[in-house]
């Protein structure tokens, strides 16, 4: 489990960043540039690749990693597992961060993903049919549960970092708002009883749309409402306090609805998800940093913003554009090679935005 002592001794050991390069997460601090691991085929060879680049990004100062058990069908966590065992980096000196809500399938995607589902879940009692959206999406506290377990044992460990319920608005297709809340209630419960036997150690909700989408959108979610319902939970679970610490959404130059679009509800008014977050106490992290690959690309950012950027490349002006933004804890950018790794992770080298310059960008 990662820890105040060991997060600020992997700090001290990586002066080369800039100042504001480690941010604080719970007592210890973390990168704000991390590690995701959602792209890539299937294949034992990008699984050689990822492990290299795992490896490599914790020993040159990046200490966060987010997977998830679907991603590539697993793999990614059991490939980050590996990586974690090998490295002569402390575990507790990394934060790591997984997901459950879609059927991660087992290596390769089978011929019939539905009669995988019914086989491994309906028949066993997991979940109930009714309970899934899209025949591959469920975040009911039995299914949650079963996965935080498999993932633990593909990851290795014996506590996750952060435990995500994986973009929850999949089951507003499905069922009501209001429904959708208070499977989420029972699902927090679950982790919070999760958390109070040593398995996580915070949890949240990694979204696409509903943390950024307007308050009348179809596929909104309310991070006010979440908080509630967390709080709620903690109280059934009879945790002292929730666990609920993160959420995880896009943020990029092009898609910077968590900070331009104003939903939530506060006693000071419809807030940003980004200033809602932040002014909760809750971490963010940032995933579509570099909008996977597109902004990586010469010309692809808006010349009035990169010349406010600091970085060598336009990837590292992204990432740095990402990071910058008021709130963000550490912005993701996946990599499955050394040399993108290295370049991603070298924008830490220079500092974000201040918070004048960021805001002015939107002027």
């Amino acid at each position: 489990m990662v820890t105040k002592e060991a997060t600020w001794a992997y700090r001290n050991e990586h002066p080369e960043f800039a100042r504001t390069y480690f941010r604080r997460f719970g007592e210890g601090v973390v990168s704000s540039v991390g590690l995701g691991t959602y792209l890539g085929d299937p294949t034992d060879a990008v699984d050689e690749r990822y492990e290299t680049t795992v490896k490599r990004a914790l020993e040159h100062g990046s200490n966060v990693v987010d997977t998830a058990i679907n991603y590539r069908n697993q793999r990614s966590e059991r490939v980050v597992g590996k990586a974690l065992a090998e490295s002569h980096v402390d575990r507790d000196a990394v934060m790591v961060a997984t997901k459950g809500g879609f059927v991660g399938f087992d290596a390769v995607r089978p011929d019939d993903p539905g009669a995988y589902v019914r086989e491994e879940y309906l028949d066993s009692g997991i979940a109930d049919a009714d309970q899934f959206a899209r025949g591959v999406h469920c975040i009911a506290p039995e299914f949650i549960d079963d996965q935080l377990s498999r993932s633990l044992s593909n990851l290795g460990l014996d506590t996750v970092d952060c435990y995500y319920v994986h973009n929850p608005e999949t089951q507003l297709g499905k069922r009501s708002r209001e429904a959708v809340y208070d499977q989420l209630e029972a699902t927090f419960t679950r982790l919070e009883e999760r958390a109070a036997a040593g398995d996580l150690n915070h949890y949240g909700v990694a979204t696409w749309q509903a943390l950024r989408v307007s308050a009348d959108h179809e596929l909104h979610l309310s991070l006010s409402e979440l908080v509630d319902r967390a709080r709620a939970a903690s109280d059934a679970a009879g945790t002292e306090a929730t666990h609920f610490r993160a959420v995880q959404l896009p943020f990029n130059v092009h898609m910077a609805d968590a900070f331009t679009v104003a939903p939530h509800d506060s006693v000071d008014g419809p807030q940003s998800a980004l200033r809602f977050a932040h002014e909760s106490g809750l971490n963010v992290f940032t995933s579509a940093s570099i909008a996977q690959g597109e902004l990586a690309q010469a010309g692809s950012i808006p010349d009035a913003v990169a010349s406010r950027l600091a970085g060598d490349t336009p990837a590292q002006r992204a990432i740095n554009f990402a990071r910058s933004a008021p709130g963000v804890t550490s912005s993701l950018v996946g990599a499955s090679s050394v040399e993108h790794l290295d370049e991603n992770v070298a924008a830490g080298t220079f500092e974000p935005m201040g918070a004048n310059a960021f805001d002015e960008t939107f002027e």
